[in-house]
């Protein structure tokens, strides 16, 4: 597993831990990212939403420029980001 997946994990068990600390998350990500050592580039924006049980977030990621032959193959089998959907 990947450092950036690491962060992502330990922030999601942060949040469910720390009601306050989800509401920072919530209110003012790209500080709260920041305070735990994740950078965001400057001129991104971050927008943070909690899933319910009866409602959930479906995130298409960008469209990248250019596809190598490997990726559109992997995305063309059903992967993406090294995960099978």
């Amino acid at each position: 597993m990947n450092d950036q997946s690491n962060q992502y994990q330990q922030l999601v068990a942060n949040c469910w831990a720390d009601e306050a600390f989800k509401q920072r998350l919530l209110d003012n990500p790209v500080e709260t990212l920041a305070a735990e050592g994740m950078s965001v580039p400057e001129g991104v924006t971050i927008r943070v939403v909690e899933d319910s049980a009866r409602a959930l977030t479906l995130v298409i990621p960008a469209k990248p420029d250019v596809l190598s032959d490997d990726q559109l193959a992997d995305v063309a089998g059903g992967k993406w980001g090294g995960q099978v959907w």
